[in-house]
Formats: C-alpha cells, sequence, structure tokens
C-alpha cells in the first residue's frame, strides 16, 4: 500500500486502543462494565489488573501511575525514545494498515463526545481557599502563589462497577473544551474531554507548556511576562499547539526534560523553526515544577 501520513486526529478517531493492545499481544484480565482490565504494560511490577481501557470513549487509565489518556498518550508511554511522528508511524504498523481512501480502518469508528456515559459527576466548582488540603498541596509544590483565579477546587465522585459512589476533591485546571484537568497528591487526570488551555495576551510571544503545573511554576518567576500561554495538557495534543504557535513572531517551548518532552520540543521546532528550547532553565530537572519545588525545599532547609 502507498504510504500515506495520517494526523494525530485521525489516528484518534479511527484506531482501536484495544486493537492496539491486542497486536502487541496484551489481553485483558476481566471487564468491568465499559472498562476492560490488564495487568499495566508500562510497569513491571504489576501483579493485580490496574491499567484499565474503555475503548467506546478511546481512553485509558493506568492506577498504578496515575497516569491516562488516548492510544496516543499510551504510545508515547509504550514507546519512549520514540519521536512523535514515529510514535503515530508505530500505531499505524502494529496495528496492520492504513485508512483506507473511501472509509475507515475495519469501519471502526470512534463514539462522539456527546455519547459518553462517564463514570463520575462533578458535584461542585468552589473558588480557592475553601480546602485546606488543596491549599497545601498547591503550597508543597511551589504553585500556591500565583493559582488563585486561575485554579478551582472541583468536588466529584467515581461511581464503581458496583454503582457504588466515591467522593473526591482536587485542583482543576479547565481547557478550550470546558473539561477539567485535575491535580491532588494522589491522582492526575482529566474530567471530561483532552483539550489545550489558550490563554491570550502578546500578540507576538507565546509560551508553550505541556501541563498546567509547569505553566504555573514559569510564572512564580515571570509575574509580569507579557507573553500569550498555551498549556498542551497533552503531549498528543501537539500538533494543536503547533498550528496555535505559526502566528507568533517569537515561540518559547518549556517541555520536559524527559524523552517525550525531548521529542516533543524536536518535532515543535521542525515544523517552527524559530521556536526556542528554555528547557536549559530547569536543565538538572525533569520539568519546570521540579524545580520550584527543589529551590522551595533548599530555601527551606537554609533559613
Amino acid at each position: 500500500m502507498e504510504n500515506q501520513h495520517l494526523t494525530a486526529r485521525e489516528i484518534k478517531e479511527n484506531y482501536s486502543l484495544i486493537d492496539l493492545l491486542t497486536h502487541l499481544g496484551y489481553e485483558p484480565v476481566k471487564r468491568v462494565r465499559n472498562e476492560q482490565l490488564y495487568l499495566s504494560m508500562l510497569r513491571d511490577s504489576d501483579t493485580v489488573p490496574s491499567f484499565s481501557v474503555n475503548d467506546k470513549q478511546g481512553t485509558w487509565f493506568d492506577f498504578g501511575e496515575g497516569k491516562g489518556g488516548n492510544i496516543i498518550d499510551f504510545a508515547l508511554q509504550y514507546w519512549k525514545g520514540a519521536s512523535f511522528p514515529e510514535v503515530l508511524e508505530k500505531i499505524v504498523q502494529t496495528c496492520g494498515g492504513l485508512i483506507p481512501a473511501s472509509g475507515t480502518a475495519r469501519n471502526y469508528k470512534r463514539q462522539p463526545l456527546a455519547e459518553k456515559e462517564p463514570h463520575y459527576k462533578i458535584l461542585d466548582i468552589k473558588e480557592l481557599g475553601n480546602n485546606a488540603a488543596i491549599l497545601q498541596y498547591l503550597k508543597s509544590r511551589g504553585i500556591s502563589s500565583v493559582a488563585e483565579g486561575r485554579l478551582k477546587e472541583i468536588y466529584y465522585y467515581v461511581e464503581d462497577d458496583a454503582e457504588k459512589r466515591s467522593k473526591f476533591f482536587a485542583a482543576g485546571w479547565q481547557n478550550e473544551q470546558g473539561a477539567w484537568e485535575i491535580r491532588n497528591v494522589n491522582f492526575k487526570g482529566c474530567l471530561g474531554h483532552k483539550a489545550i488551555s489558550f490563554i491570550p495576551n502578546s500578540e507576538k510571544r507565546l509560551a508553550v507548556f505541556e501541563g498546567f503545573f509547569n505553566y504555573l511554576s514559569w510564572l512564580t518567576e515571570n509575574k509580569f511576562a507579557p507573553d500569550t500561554v498555551l498549556v498542551l495538557n497533552s503531549l498528543s495534543l501537539l500538533q494543536a499547539g503547533i498550528e496555535k504557535a505559526q502566528n507568533f513572531r517569537e515561540v518559547n517551548l518549556y517541555f520536559d526534560n524527559d524523552p517525550s518532552g525531548r521529542n516533543a520540543t524536536s518535532q515543535f521546532t521542525a515544523e517552527i523553526p524559530w521556536a526556542s528550547d528554555r528547557s536549559d532553565i530547569y536543565a538538572n530537572y525533569n520539568d519546570y515544577n521540579d524545580l520550584i519545588v527543589a529551590e522551595q525545599t533548599n530555601y527551606q532547609l537554609n533559613r
């Protein structure tokens, strides 16, 4: 078959994570409602199935790692060290082919967002200041001074297979789809559909981050910076970020210093050559937030 280049959106809409896992040699241990549970292939130590896939929604979550996302987020974790285009190609090759011009691969089509049946419900959204545990968590991450007005307190429940509801709370960051990226001391995830977050300001200068904790970490040192800010919220949205960045004269990248972040930087600068890699600021750390936490710890120790 003649080589075709599929976009990340085409792959997310037309390829099944269950199918990809089957081709990789992984089978679910059990099924719970709409989800299939696997021994995590992202960790060597998993003895209890803690990797959950909801193929109807096209999402996964690894409870041991506290990470989740879509098929591309999984592939970036599974094939660490591969570039973003290489990861897309690996998905297609592993699943056995490309999307025919007349239709979708194996007539597989992801159900639209409106048909999702989430196992959670947001109960309340409050301004910061009502929950001491959330404030303490943000303080421990070194970003409490800039969190007010940017983050919210999100209260929600999750329903298990027996329809038992467990209530939780977390700090929340909203994306362009109105969904909430949530973080607390035990959990990192998204309530709703993944999307970028865009904060307009300067028409010429753009700062780009993988996640909102790194943006807020940068903000603690650049409180009066005029930059427009783009937070990807997931490296699977890298192409959307590149498209947003095209019209800016100055683009500064603050991606992680892990293989996925380095590959994302390479992909970004390949398509936007004038973009600058600013990860040297936190060269000895995985990301900007790790630097801020280390600086805060050192300050407290030396007081």
